[in-house]
């Protein structure tokens, strides 16, 4: 009697076989079939954003990507250096973008709920 440890669907067994004959034939278990897995259509990429003439002012570029929450200021308003013109969300951490500079905004080029990469332009004061 020989022992041997089978594996059926998942089980381990342990089974006796009594040897009849001197020949052995090993016993090979066929491969498992693949699953047919129908494929997904790729993602389509996002439209590229259109390029931010600039107006001569200064740019506040986004540091890193994100999506805009808040804005704070709108084009015309005044700002001072260290005034908070938007937040920013990043990795569920919420950033104020401050102004590095005093002037007027000229330009803002996002909205709330756009989603940003690092170095976006933002805003542009003048």
């Amino acid at each position: 009697m020989k022992k041997y440890k089978i594996n059926v669907n998942g089980q381990s067994y342990e089974v006796e076989v009594e040897e009849i004959s001197g020949e052995i034939t090993p016993i090979v278990s066929a491969p498992a079939p693949k699953a047919s897995v129908p494929k997904a259509p790729a993602p389509k990429a996002a439209a590229p954003k259109a390029p931010v003439e600039s107006t001569g002012g200064e740019e506040i570029n986004a540091p890193m990507p994100g999506k805009i929450l808040q804005l704070k200021v709108k084009e015309g308003d005044s700002v001072s250096e260290g005034d908070t013109l938007l937040i920013l969300e990043a990795m569920k951490m919420e950033n104020e973008i401050f102004a590095n500079t005093s002037g007027k905004i000229k330009n803002i080029n996002v909205s709330v709920n756009d989603m940003v990469d690092t170095g976006d332009v933002l805003i542009i004061i003048g």
